[in-house]
């Protein structure tokens, strides 16, 4: 059976990797060698559990309400709990601005961080993706040092991290993109065993019809209900040379992400780069 691919009119980039560019900027923000990529204040981390208790408690609901989010393969991670314990990087591709909160409810109360596109941080988002757990991926150089000792703090608490490999927001896009390898390199340098996840579609069904119900009234198209579908880990080779332990589980990921979501035959190789 082929995955369902709604047809919302949607023109997608011809760059398959870029970013929106209809961001709704609001102002600047400096990402340099003295942005505080780990915010360890006593007011940030208040902010940030009080944002995460909302999440647990809400927000979870709320998807299923108004999205029709089905998880699925929960088991995969309880069977693989012992090798899970000390942290992990789950892999998915980027279709929907709630996408990072269906990972969450999928890894069930855990929290997590994530590498985050600056730009983003310009937006009124700002507060909420850097509570959640966004770091901003700088364009200087200089600040590079202070992004990676970010997440080798991050590391040594055990955190789990998540990824966009695709890196851009296609919004309900079906095939499976190139993946950049910066991702895998970050999970090569921390020794995480990665889980790769895939957000696919369902038709949209009552009760969630007449969720979607004032949107089509306004003359926008009904949105499908969403799966994620979770899948067996995947370890690095410690026997392969730093370079091709990280292209093969680039390949190995994205060969399990096409296959997650249901894709047969994927227009789109796994090398971004």
């Amino acid at each position: 059976m082929k995955p369902y691919v709604p047809d919302l009119g949607v023109v997608y980039p011809t760059k398959l990797d870029q970013h929106p560019d209809d961001l709704k900027i609001t102002h600047t923000v400096t990402v340099d060698s003295h942005y505080p990529f780990l915010d360890k204040s006593f007011k940030f981390k208040f902010i940030r559990g009080i944002m995460y208790l909302g999440i647990f408690t809400l927000v979870f609901p709320l998807g299923h309400l108004r999205f029709g989010i089905k998880i699925e393969g929960r088991n995969i991670l309880r069977k693989y709990r012992e090798l899970l314990k000390d942290g992990a990087m789950t892999v998915s591709n980027h279709v929907h601005r709630w996408d990072y909160l269906f990972v969450l409810e999928a890894v069930r109360y855990r929290t997590m961080f994530f590498p985050a596109w600056k730009e983003n941080l310009n937006t009124p988002d700002e507060v909420f993706i850097r509570h959640v757990g966004g770091i901003p991926i700088p364009n200087d150089i200089r600040a590079i040092g202070g992004f990676y000792r970010a997440f080798d703090e991050i590391r040594a608490m055990k955190k789990w991290i998540h990824a966009y490999p695709e890196q851009g927001l296609f919004y309900y896009f079906q095939p499976i993109r190139p993946f950049k390898k910066g991702v895998f390199t970050m999970a090569h340098r921390y020794n995480l065993p990665i889980v790769p996840m895939a957000f696919s579609y369902r038709k949209a069904v009552f009760p969630f019809t007449l969720v979607n119900l004032f949107r089509s009234l306004i003359g926008n198209q009904q949105l499908p209900m969403i799966t994620l579908r979770i899948g067996e880990p995947l370890r690095l080779n410690p026997a392969l040379p730093r370079k091709e332990a990280i292209l093969k589980i680039r390949r190995e990921c994205h060969e399990a992400v096409v296959r997650l979501a249901g894709i047969e035959d994927n227009p789109y190789p796994p090398a971004g780069d």
